[in-house]
């Protein structure tokens, strides 16, 4: 199946056409190589939590992306809100996708401590908090693609083969 997928970018110097986010780049890279995805939609916005809360119900609502997947703005900086903003929108959490990334950056030698990233779920679309580096997004994105891609064919109704 090709799965709807939008990346938001949070960043202020990104928002303000300072900094071309590379991390989106292998965002949708690996969207289409790995995960057999189309993308949808792929914006920043400033790390504002009503910005990304509207970023991420519209990529949900209107857009019916699959999988919305962030970059940015979770980290340790005071204006990092990425998490908190998805909390707000999302109306379950599936913490698993950020344990993994966690365990997954821990075991590579990187700063996993810092990422406060979260997933969740709003109606059918997955959405998950990426590192905001190229190398953390690359790795974060290798650690779940398989969960990712049974994650997605749950939320859409297909049955997910389970070890028992």
């Amino acid at each position: 199946m090709r799965w709807k997928v939008a990346i938001l970018t949070a960043s202020d110097r990104g928002s303000r056409g300072e900094r071309e986010s590379t991390s989106a780049l292998v965002i949708r890279e690996l969207t289409e190589e790995e995960l057999n995805g189309e993308i949808v939609d792929d914006r920043v916005v400033p790390d504002e939590t009503d910005e990304v809360m509207a970023a991420l119900i519209e990529m949900t609502d209107y857009h019916h992306a699959d999988l919305i997947l962030t970059t940015g703005g979770a980290g340790l900086q005071p204006r990092d809100i990425t998490p908190e903003a998805t909390r707000r929108v999302v109306e379950r959490e599936v913490p698993g996708f950020a344990e993994i990334i966690r365990s997954g950056a821990r075991a590579k030698g990187r700063l996993s401590a810092q990422f406060r990233g979260t997933a969740g779920v709003r109606g059918h679309t997955l959405i998950v908090n990426l590192p905001s580096s190229p190398k953390g997004v690359s790795l974060a994105m290798l650690s779940i693609m398989d969960e990712l891609s049974a994650a997605l064919e749950t939320l859409h109704g297909k049955e997910a083969e389970r070890d028992e």
